[in-house]
């Protein structure tokens, strides 16, 4: 599967390859002046590899993994080194007392023994230099911190899994749109073909004298009547390519086309007439559906939907948590070692001509009687907060059945009707072609032909509002069971 039988860099290598494809497939559709052609299997594979939110997504996994070094770096060794040198300009004395210095040889015989006298032990050079390294034995909380971080990406990853189903699902959506708004331009246009057809017809027969001037004034009313139509179905196109491009991630100048016929795509057959449909018809039965009422049980939703499995993981996570909290009442043990030397000297600096060095060992243990009710209370904080995720899994879960079960009763009323639609449409286009005839050996009306006409665009617009009905209610059970396309359901 796309999302998780690859690894870190065969995802970065993916957004590389779909974004030289963008490049100069964009080059190429400028210098020839046509469209790129893409099926709906490439628009998702753009949108896994461009979407902002699938980047942001894998941008946290990459936080995470910074999070577990910073996690290691705990159970690890500090080891710090430093120098420092002073040059005392002048230096602040001693006060010492008389009679102490005349038992040197240092005193004022002329002066008191209890006066104080000023005595500089510093010399103008000061230089000092060394190592230290601290070890934790033990600490508690550094132990978990470590656990905890491999569960904070578990938790991203899974983040990244819900946020690939929803956009995967978002260009599904947005891809059915776009074929639907063609799809309605071009009933416009046929409309429009139709009533010009009909309209030069009865003119020529006005002149003819086989109908009167009214029938051709009722076609020339219908069709300034069906031109708004086609301009709204021509800016709705637009506007449909517009968000497709948005979701999976290239800019909107980008001239492109999908592949795909609604008024071809037969939704009760595992088959396909029309090819440009296979790519439509594959990615709709990787998760089959069956007309039945049969319900989505909690374990099936906890294993495959991204969102109950990011709160899951966050549960997880939770528990890391609360045992760190508790772990800052254990003692916490640490070991130091520390290498220093030291020299002072007048005049020039020599750099440690002559020098003193020290070492020292030390075992350092703390244990934490009493800090007011902080930790206590940040115990109970860390509690309540799993509850509350606990609620929100219940919650996610209840909202889960209640997606599925909707969708279902969508797809069941569209399964319901399909095949009422498909007679209808053909059985409309039959009588428009009767109509035709009819009206063209003088035995029909305009009237009747005009009925008949209108008849066939509302069966063409009925079917292919049904079949992008369809198409997007699949797309939402899909998301709904978490059983979406191109997204390993067992990871």
């Amino acid at each position: 599967m796309i999302l998780t039988n690859i690894n870190r860099m065969g995802k970065r290598l993916g957004v590389f390859t779909a974004l030289m494809f963008w490049v100069f497939g964009g080059l190429q559709a400028q210098n020839t002046n046509t469209e790129v052609a893409i099926t709906l299997n490439q628009a998702i594979e753009m949108a896994l590899a461009n979407n902002p939110q699938i980047n942001r997504a894998l941008l946290a996994i990459d936080d995470a993994d910074e999070l577990v070094n910073i996690a290691r770096s705990e159970v690890y060794p500090d080891i710090s080194s430093s120098i420092n040198f002073t040059r005392n300009i002048e230096a602040a004395p001693q006060f010492l007392p008389n009679g102490l210095l005349q038992l040197f040889n240092a005193g004022d015989p002329s002066k008191p023994n209890d006066a104080l006298l000023p005595v500089n032990f510093t010399q103008e050079n000061n230089w000092q230099g060394g190592f230290s390294v601290v070890q934790n034995l033990f600490k508690g909380e550094a132990l978990v911190a470590l656990k905890s971080s491999a569960v904070y990406r578990k938790v991203q990853e899974e983040a990244y899994r819900s946020t690939s189903q929803q956009v995967i699902t978002q260009t599904r959506v947005a891809y059915y749109a776009v074929l639907a708004a063609q799809e309605q331009l071009r009933l416009a246009n046929a409309q429009i073909r139709r009533l010009e057809t009909n309209l030069s017809e009865n003119e020529a027969r006005a002149k003819a004298g086989i109908v009167d001037d009214y029938a051709v004034l009722q076609l020339k009313v219908q069709l300034s009547n069906q031109k708004p139509q086609q301009i709204e179905a021509k800016y709705a196109v637009e506007k449909a390519y517009r968000e497709l491009k948005v979701i999976i991630g290239i800019p909107i100048s980008f001239d492109l086309s999908v592949k795909g016929n609604l008024n071809e795509f037969d939704i009760l057959s595992d088959t396909v007439k029309d090819p440009v449909n296979s790519d439509l018809k594959q990615i709709d039965q990787m998760n089959p559906y069956t007309f039945t009422n049969t319900v989505i049980d909690s374990a099936s939703l906890a294993e495959n939907r991204g969102d109950v499995r990011v709160t899951e993981a966050q549960l997880r996570l939770k528990d890391k948590e609360i045992l760190a909290v508790k772990s800052r009442f254990l003692p916490t043990l640490t070991a130091s070692y520390n290498l220093q030397w030291f020299s002072q000297e007048s005049g020039s600096p020599t750099f440690f001509e002559e020098s003193n060095r020290i070492q020292t060992l030390g075992v350092n243990l703390n244990l934490p009687i009493f800090q007011g009710f902080s930790r206590t209370s940040e115990l109970d904080r860390q509690k309540i907060q799993y509850k509350d995720i606990e609620e929100q899994k219940r919650m996610t879960i209840l909202m889960a059945q209640n997606e599925v079960a909707s969708a279902s009763e969508e797809l069941d009323k569209i399964f319901e009707t399909a095949s009422a639609r498909k007679q209808a449409l053909e059985q409309a286009s039959i009588g428009y072609d009767r109509a035709k005839k009819r009206l063209e050996n003088g035995l029909g009306s305009q009237l009747e032909l005009t009925e008949a006409e209108i008849q066939v665009r509302e069966a063409e617009v009925n079917y292919a509002i049904m079949v992008f009905n369809y198409l997007t209610a699949k797309a939402n059970y899909d998301m709904a069971t978490g059983m979406v396309p191109f997204v390993d359901t067992t990871n």
